[in-house]
């Protein structure tokens, strides 16, 4: 794989991901390094959805959105702070992004809904498990069998920890990373897709830098997100943006058994766009359950009647009723009969609460008449004799819109504003996108849009460093006879069709023009390796030394280990942190030494500690995540 003709990029989240396959669609070859030891990043956290305008999806349920109302949304949602040309890429291009997601990696996001500051309903998701995960993991998938399949195409290295941008002159033409304890170079154009910085807990915070006043509040994010993008680019001269900007979520679920954890689960916006409300502790509502995240938060800090409950009715409920499944089995949400029994947890009387339900049923029977301003009503009536799924809530650091400013290219831009040729940015890393506030569904769906348009560039960038001056002058030569090149590549494919488009060169007056198609096959991957990379110091081993990193050999391993038969009395005593098993469809395994390498974090393993997390487990991880990533956990089956 020669330097001339890979992107390397940095991270493998959503963005990155979508950046990876966009430069193999554009005929391209990638390296991708992510530090962790799976792909997935916090987009894999996200609940919601993915925003889009002009969506088949839309169109199928009658939706009338347009990317204009979108725009009008996010620019409002920005503020102050809005760039009209970020925001147009995000807005118009996001019907296209999600339709790429359906079409090309054959995803079910056929589920619509509206949250905060929206005007219409254009959040997407699918009918079970949440939506980060879902589409994260079909772009992982899709890009590790490309791996496997085309090696001379596509390689990934995880563990694999970026420290610097090799800058020359003023162009950027690689990097340096870490990996089992030595040091290595890539060279190539690279995209930056590490994430943002809100857990940020490092002796040179970021957040302690820019806002010292959230360092103690509690996160959503995993512990990877430390802003090292960040710290890396502005080192060799890119430009900082927004960076005090930092999304404190409003709605994040507190653990009863655990309230002060530092890291805590998000209740998905979705909750409240269904139709879930926000009560404090007096059993009355506040704000508006739909305004913008940070109004949200601003309200709850302003009240300050703690705790305060996430309700849902029965309709609202079975609205969503996945999450509300997930999360009781997690312990973070309990059911309650009616509304008495509800009064009695929160601490009130029941004609207190009554009221309030009947005063929101009013609002909604009655278009602006809610004090707090509420515009758009869903889940029906709030009746004392109802079923009610609850929850605690407190205020989380959840996302930053600050970042490295980028242009509509996503080109890194430096402190005069002029692009640093070689180096692109994508994703939560991208500053000024989202301006003062980010909209609920607009992460996702930033990672896609600007996923896609640094690969585009960076493909560009790529082809235009491989001419020389004589091959430049060959080009120009044949560039007066060329009309129109298409080109058309299919990753899965080792063939790359030309169509050249030429101008009729004879004498005899016609105007007319020829048509020539060429088919270029690509050299077996059997027949060829990549290029090795140069140590970043003496003495080091090359990229090509490093062992690669193909799929576990799972038949393999189950059967040398996973032999035993244990009864579920027995897998109860490992229920601790330095001794956990679990059990998944019948089959016993010993967690403990991958409990740090989960990417949803230890804790997220450690509630099922000793149990049957079968049900859990299916509600978020594709059936065969256990074969494919730790098959060498599975020690025996459950004993009949």
């Amino acid at each position: 794989m020669s330097s001339t003709t890979k992107v390397i990029v940095v991270g493998g989240g959503l963005s990155g991901l979508s950046a990876a396959h966009t430069v193999l669609e554009r005929g391209g070859n990638v390296i991708l390094l992510d530090k962790n030891s799976f792909m997935g990043g916090n987009s894999t956290k996200a609940t919601s959805g993915i925003n889009g305008a002009g969506t088949q999806a839309q169109a199928d349920l009658g939706i009338p959105d347009t990317a204009a109302k979108f725009f009008a949304d996010t620019k409002k949602s920005a503020r102050e702070l809005a760039r009209d040309d970020l925001i147009k890429v995000l807005t118009h291009r996001s019907g296209d992004a999600v339709n790429w997601l359906v079409e090309r990696f054959n995803l079910d996001l056929s589920k619509v809904s509206r949250l905060g500051g929206h005007s219409e309903k254009r959040t997407h998701r699918g009918g079970a498990q949440f939506p980060g995960m879902t589409i994260t993991y079909a772009l992982m998938e899709k890009l590790e069998d490309l791996a496997e399949n085309s090696p001379d195409r596509v390689k990934i290295l995880k563990k694999a920890k970026v420290t610097k941008c090799i800058k020359e002159g003023d162009k950027i033409v690689g990097v340096e990373y870490e990996k089992d304890g030595k040091h290595y170079t890539e060279h190539g154009t690279v995209i930056l897709a590490t994430g943002g910085y809100a857990a940020d807990f490092t002796a040179d915070s970021l957040l302690k830098k820019h806002r010292p006043e959230y360092y103690d509040l509690p996160t959503t994010n995993g512990d990877h997100c430390t802003g090292d993008g960040h710290k890396m680019a502005m080192s060799i001269g890119a430009k900082g943006i927004d960076m005090e900007k930092v999304q404190v979520h409003p709605t994040g679920l507190v653990d009863p058994k655990d309230p002060d954890a530092k890291v805590k689960f998000l209740a998905a916006e979705a909750l409240r766009g269904v139709g879930g409300l926000l009560l404090d502790n007096t059993g009355n509502r506040f704000v508006d359950e739909l305004q913008h995240r940070d109004f949200v938060t601003g309200k709850m800090w302003e009240n300050n009647k703690f705790p305060v409950r996430l309700i849902l009715n029965s309709t609202s409920s079975k609205e969503i009723e996945w999450h509300c499944k997930h999360y009781v089995g997690r312990g973070l949400m309990r059911r309650f009969e009616s509304g008495e029994e509800l009064a009695k947890e929160i601490g009130c009387k029941p004609e207190v609460l009554k009221k309030t339900f009947d005063d929101h049923n009013r609002y909604a029977k009655n278009p602006g008449t809610d004090p707090f301003g509420k515009k758009f009503f869903s889940g029906g009536d709030f009746r004392m004799d109802d079923v009610y799924h609850v929850a605690l809530m407190t205020p989380v650091l959840h996302y930053t819109m600050g970042g490295l400013e980028i242009g509509t290219d996503a080109s890194v831009r430096d402190g005069s504003d002029k692009p640093i040729p070689g180096l692109f940015a994508c994703g939560e890393l991208a500053g000024g996108v989202h301006g003062a506030n980010r909209l609920g569904g607009s992460s996702l769906l930033g990672c896609v849009v600007f996923g896609r348009v640094a690969g585009d560039s960076a493909s560009s960038y790529t082809l235009s460093q491989l001419s020389n001056e004589r091959a430049a002058n060959r080009i120009n030569t044949v560039a007066n006879h060329l009309l129109e090149t298409r080109i058309r590549v299919d990753p899965n494919s080792k063939n790359v069709n030309l169509e050249f488009s030429w101008a009729d060169s004879g004498s005899g007056g016609g105007g007319g023009d020829g048509a020539q198609t060429q088919e270029i096959s690509s050299p077996s991957s059997s027949g060829s390796r990549p290029a090795e990379s140069v140590p970043a110091r003496e003495g080091d081993r090359t990229l090509a030394q490093v062992e690669e990193e193909k799929l576990p050999d799972t038949k393999a391993k189950k059967e040398g280990k996973a032999g035993g038969e244990f009864t579920k009395e027995e897998v109860a005593k490992h229920n601790t942190e330095k001794d956990c098993w679990v059990i998944i469809d019948g089959e016993v395994l010993d967690v403990t030494n991958f409990l740090n390498d989960h990417p949803g974090g230890a804790k997220a393993i450690l509630l099922y500690a000793g149990r049957d997390a079968t049900e859990e487990f299916a509600m978020i991880h594709p059936p065969n995540a256990i074969q494919k990533y730790a098959a060498d956990t599975v020690i025996g089956k459950v004993k009949a």
